[in-house]
């Protein structure tokens, strides 16, 4: 299984994407993330589960986050067998998080993996 090339959103815009690393995904959100990400999230989503690794989400470039994607990802993390790790959640979604209680089922790191450096998208 390829993984997703990420793409860099115009200002605003959201976007989902999947790396496939070395003994994990990362599945990277950025952006404006909404229910019109739809069937892009969802594919981001499925493939994240196939890969059958453990799962970084990258949130470090979410502006705006919805009701549509915090259920993506509470669904996620309820059913996947390995607790999903939030990577540097900015305010906007360390709120949610908390609201919705989803912040319990998952692990939130405020460091990026070392190795991460390495993969960060440049423009």
């Amino acid at each position: 299984m390829a993984s997703t090339a990420p793409r860099m959103s115009p200002e605003g815009e959201g976007s989902a994407s999947v790396l496939l690393l070395p003994g994990r995904t990362r599945l990277v959100l950025a952006g404006e993330v909404d229910t019109s990400l739809g069937e892009e999230l969802t594919r981001a989503v499925a493939e994240v589960e196939d890969a059958g690794l453990p799962v970084e989400v990258d949130v470090r470039n979410v502006t705006f986050m919805d009701s549509s994607v915090v259920s993506a990802l509470a669904s996620l993390a309820f059913r996947y067998r390995h607790r999903l790790v939030f990577i540097k959640p900015p305010d906007v979604v360390r709120f949610l998080l908390e609201v919705t209680n989803l912040g319990e089922m998952v692990d939130i790191v405020d460091d990026v993996p070392v190795d991460a450096e390495r993969e960060t998208l440049s423009p």
